[in-house]
């Protein structure tokens, strides 16, 4: 366990999308901190690490749509929330290019329902999930905090406007905000097969050829979920930082910040490590061409401003990390049943 997050001994946090695999992690940080941690259940679902690895058991759930009429205040309001990590979103970009209503109504008017709770609630701290797609496509790489916001496709508009409206809280209103633009994250309790590595390490368990829809050239940054978990702890201590040091610059309120893994990698490098991990004899099936339509082919983060104003830095490499993610999946047979 990091030193990251101490100070959350004895706070009240609500936590949304919880029973994604980010999520997950993050509540068992929080349990393992001595939080008090209140999740949002839309849906009873059939399977999620927060249900398979007993965490579940170890919070208050409150059962309700992100977006609907007064779900969240009441949570925030009854539970006496202090802190609010806010991770619920439709994340899948096929999805969102299909059903881009939908998408924007999980992504961008949850962000407003949830900052809006957070303002008549008075809650002291809030992290707001965006993404490293808000970027969009840019020629100079890799990203950093300053580059304009210039997304093209549904999931990547969706996370531009979940990034301006949660910070617009902090500019207007002096909810104490910061949002996160984190690199792809990967680890175990990830159960969307749509996703690269949760199919792929089914794939090699199963003995199948894992499949590459694209043409294993798009490159990727991957950030291993703990490492993910901490980026959040540290923005979280950053913002109580700015609380403690009211006179000094902000280094948290109202900002942005990458989180990422140092480098990207190929969609092919990556699939050739889960094989070589796993330890199986096969070549992936490739199927695709260039990069698939509404993606972008090449992104990557800068972490500079994360690291030298927390020191968080990712500390778990690619094979590591993969081979984490395989040994998951190993001890929980049925999350790859299908």
């Amino acid at each position: 366990m990091t030193g990251f997050g101490q100070s959350m001994r004895g706070r009240s946090v609500f936590v949304t999308g919880a029973y994604g695999m980010l999520g997950a992690w993050l509540v068992r940080a929080l349990l393992e901190r001595g939080a008090h941690v209140t999740v949002l259940r839309r849906d009873q679902v059939r399977a999620s690490m927060l249900r398979l690895d007993g965490l579940e058991d170890q919070c208050a759930v409150v059962q309700g749509d992100l977006v609907a009429e007064g779900v969240v205040e009441r949570a925030i309001g009854e539970y006496e929330c202090d802190t609010v990590f806010h991770l619920a979103a439709q994340t899948i970009v096929g999805t969102a290019n299909r059903s881009p209503v939908s998408t924007f109504e999980a992504n961008i008017k949850g962000t407003w329902v949830l900052m809006e709770a957070c303002r008549l609630q008075g809650v002291e701290r809030v992290i707001v999930a965006a993404s490293d797609k808000a970027y969009g496509p840019h020629e100079t790489l890799p990203y950093q905090e300053h580059f304009a916001l210039q997304p093209k496709f549904p999931y990547d508009v969706s996370k531009a406007a979940t990034d301006l409206i949660a910070r617009s809280y902090w500019h207007t209103y002096g909810v104490p905000t910061a949002v996160t633009r984190l690199a792809n994250i990967y680890g175990g309790g990830d159960l969307n097969r749509s996703r690269l590595l949760p199919e792929a390490i089914a794939a090699v368990l199963r003995g199948r050829a894992p499949v590459i829809r694209s043409d294993g050239s798009p490159e990727r940054d991957f950030l291993y979920v703990e490492d993910a978990a901490n980026a959040y702890l540290a923005i979280c201590d950053q913002l109580d930082a700015d609380a403690d040091r009211p006179d000094e610059p902000l280094q948290a309120r109202g900002h942005a910040f990458n989180a990422g893994g140092d480098r990207p990698h190929s969609v092919k490098s990556v699939i050739d490590a889960v094989v070589r991990v796993s330890g199986v004899d096969l070549q992936p099936d490739i199927r695709g061409k260039g990069t698939p339509s509404g993606e972008i082919d090449r992104q990557y983060v800068d972490s500079t401003k994360l690291r030298e104003q927390t020191g968080w830095a990712p500390l778990v490499g690619l094979d590591e990390g993969i081979e984490r993610t395989i040994s998951w999946y190993r001890e929980h047979p049925d999350a790859i049943a299908t």
